[in-house]
């Protein structure tokens, strides 16, 4: 005597077939919320210093040679103030010396000024 499971099979497949249609339809669809109002107001370009250290580390500032430390932090103080703070793209010569370079950095730190990139560092690749 076997059990006879026709039934129970015919129960099982009544049920996946409600499961199936019970089962909310799948949207290959993604939802956004797009922005409303008018488009954003053109960036405008910052400002770039260019600061470059030579191999006499004699600093300049837009290829204005400077005298002392103190007409630096001037510049850097001024530059700080502005409303929107220019781009300081520091370039030192392979000869510098470190403390210029570590000097500007830190008058640039100290005088809050938060843009600041060195340029040209392919040039010390080889050390």
């Amino acid at each position: 005597m076997d059990i006879n499971t026709t039934p129970l099979i015919d129960v099982m497949l009544v049920l996946l077939i409600m499961l199936i249609i019970t089962i909310p339809m799948q949207l290959h669809s993604i939802n956004l919320d797009m922005p409303t109002g008018s488009p954003p107001l053109a960036i405008q370009k910052p400002t770039i210093v260019r600061i470059e250290i030579d191999a006499r580390n004699v600093v300049r500032w837009n290829d204005k040679a400077l005298t002392d430390r103190a007409e630096l932090d001037a510049l850097f103080q001024t530059a700080s103030q502005q409303k929107t703070q220019p781009e300081v793209h520091i370039k030192p010569h392979g000869k510098a010396k470190y403390e210029a370079v570590a000097g500007v950095l830190a008058s640039a730190q100290r005088n809050g000024l938060t843009k600041l990139g060195i340029v040209g560092s392919e040039q010390f690749a080889g050390y």
